[in-house]
């Protein structure tokens, strides 16, 4: 009986500790020999031809892509990292705290760019702006907002009509939304007018921006502020439903980055697929398959992949920003 029990007990605890996945696909040969386990916060859809590709030209490797948000995507990845073989991240904050800890194996020989690259340890692969993203039938005959200076002015002259209809990030929740923020924070003070405004509008916060889209096409949100702008422009279903706007003020880029762990049951198959992902910028047909945009060497990201952005993930100026956050937005 004692052993009953103790067998009920490791049950309830694997059932605990299972993993709800916001979308979980595998590629490739179920019978391979090698299983490369991706942990990622970039939809299945837009990843899966480059999946498709890598696995073409690795017939002995089977891919296991599992997504989640960004914030719970860090914490699953410390909590066990010799569960996963790559880590694929847009909070690149948060991608460079776990290289800079140790934990990415050293890909060497790529050829990346020095800007795109750290230590040939964490690579980025993308460069995508943070947008303002309206509904466009909610400013018909109106003008479109150009700058966040100019979306206070629209948001503050229709209150009736953006009352609850105003989305963006959940910086407690999400770690793109608050790389984001902070980066705007140290960019203008206009970041915390606009917060102000749109709290006071009631603003409706979000995980990831999936969602946020989904809820401007259906027309339950007019506004969604530090989208990502890609996800948006991706989306063949809403070309006539929404626009996206990249701020004339001042931009905010990131630069979706992915690194091979360091205690990869696979390492010849992780280290594969990094150099698989640099070939983005070379290879036209491998770019093309992909719906986000490539690094743009004419358009480096804003925000740089460097040790500085773990400042803001000092426990003390995270809990202090947090705060202040939570005053503008929350009212």
């Amino acid at each position: 009986m004692r052993y009953v029990f103790l067998l009920i007990i490791c049950l309830w605890a694997a059932v605990a500790n299972a993993q709800d996945w916001e979308d979980r696909q595998r590629f490739g040969d179920p019978q391979a020999a090698a299983a490369l386990r991706i942990l990622s916060n970039t939809d299945t859809r837009f990843f899966a031809p480059i999946i498709d590709r890598f696995v073409a030209g690795n017939a002995g490797v089977q891919v296991d892509y599992m997504v989640t948000g960004s914030a719970d995507l860090y914490n699953i990845y410390r909590e066990d990292p010799q569960g996963y073989d790559v880590v694929i991240s847009s909070a690149m904050d948060l991608q460079i705290k776990l290289a800079n800890d140790g934990y990415a194996l050293q890909v060497t020989g790529t050829g990346h760019p020095a800007w795109a690259q750290w230590r040939e340890s964490l690579f980025a692969f993308s460069t995508e702006p943070a947008a303002i993203v309206i509904n466009k039938a909610a400013f018909a005959g109106q003008p479109i907002p150009a700058s966040r200076q100019e979306l206070i002015q629209a948001l503050r002259a229709r209150p009736d009509v953006f009352a609850d209809r105003i989305g963006t990030y959940d910086v407690r929740q999400s770690g793109l939304g608050y790389l984001f923020a902070t980066q705007d924070a140290r960019a203008s003070e206009t970041y915390w007018r606009l917060t102000e405004v749109m709290g006071g509008l009631g603003a409706k916060l979000y995980c990831c921006s999936g969602a946020m889209i989904d809820d401007l096409v259906s027309g339950k949100i007019a506004v969604a502020y530090n989208v990502l702008g890609s996800y948006a422009a991706a989306r063949s279903d809403t070309i006539d439903e929404i626009a996206v706007i990249l701020p004339s003020d001042f931009p905010t880029t990131m630069m979706r980055s992915a690194f091979a762990s360091r205690d990869t049951k696979v390492p010849a198959a992780a280290a594969g697929f990094i150099r698989h992902l640099t070939t983005l910028r070379s290879d036209a047909e491998l770019a093309a398959a992909f719906p986000l945009p490539p690094l743009d060497p004419a358009s480096q990201a804003s925000i740089p992949l460097e040790p500085a952005l773990i400042t803001y993930l000092d426990r003390l100026k995270r809990r202090t920003f947090i705060q202040e956050w939570e005053n503008a937005i929350i009212q």
